[in-house]
């Protein structure tokens, strides 16, 4: 099976104001169907490799294949364009715009990419909320959402145009237990029963643990990947 995000010996650097190595000389293939946890003290580097990886961010040497496509080379424009049909990402703080609606957020991503019709878009987003059991809470601002409820409202956003893979930064970092529970298992729902590539930077035990594959970096370098 061929890998969904490939990694070849990439690295990052910071000149700030003396060179500091954010990642360095980064190897790994993800494939489809897997949930992989990267894992590390503070400042090992795996935020800075989920950028990279998800293409927020440009490595200084090594190069990142997505679906087989090598991009180091792309403009801007292409790389965005990759990004909204390839990626969607789920953040620690879910960045809601605080105006809109829940089923307003989870349709942006598809009003970017242009794919669809304004119908279409609404039976999407309906579907999406759904799924996730937030049917209900479709007309309500994220300042009436609880934080379960926003950050599955985020989970739904970056699945608004059928990504392939999805990247999370500290996804669970602030939920209580239950909720954690219930957004690891719609992870692992997107990852085995959707077949899609997700990747979640964590410092949660219990993420990590319920993840098939598990990176640890120090460093800047993955030091263990199994």
């Amino acid at each position: 099976m061929s890998a969904l995000i490939e990694a070849r010996a990439v690295t990052r650097v910071l000149v700030d104001p003396e060179p500091f190595t954010l990642v360095d000389a980064a190897t790994l293939k993800i494939e489809a169907g897997a949930l992989v946890a990267i894992v590390g003290p503070s400042g090992c580097g795996k935020s800075s490799l989920l950028y990279l990886l998800g293409l927020l961010d440009r490595p200084d040497q090594g190069e990142v294949l997505i679906a087989g496509q090598p991009t180091t080379d792309l403009g801007e424009a292409a790389r965005t364009r990759l990004r909204l049909e390839r990626i969607g990402y789920v953040f620690q703080f879910h960045f809601l715009l605080p105006e809109l609606t829940a089923h307003a957020n989870v349709a942006l991503p598809m009003r970017r990419l242009g794919r669809r019709s304004p119908l279409e878009i609404d039976q999407a987003v309906h579907t999406l909320l759904e799924k996730l059991g937030l049917a209900q809470q479709a007309g309500r601002r994220p300042d009436r959402l609880s934080g379960g409820q926003r950050q599955r409202v985020a989970i739904a956003r970056a699945l608004a145009n059928d990504p392939a893979i999805v990247l999370c930064d500290e996804p669970t970092g602030n939920l209580d237990s239950v909720n954690t529970r219930l957004v690891i298992e719609e992870f692992q729902r997107l990852a085995h029963a959707e077949q899609r590539a997700v990747v979640c930077v964590t410092h949660d035990e219990s993420f990590a643990e319920a993840a098939d594959r598990r990176i640890r970096m120090l460093d800047g370098r993955i030091v263990e990947d199994r």
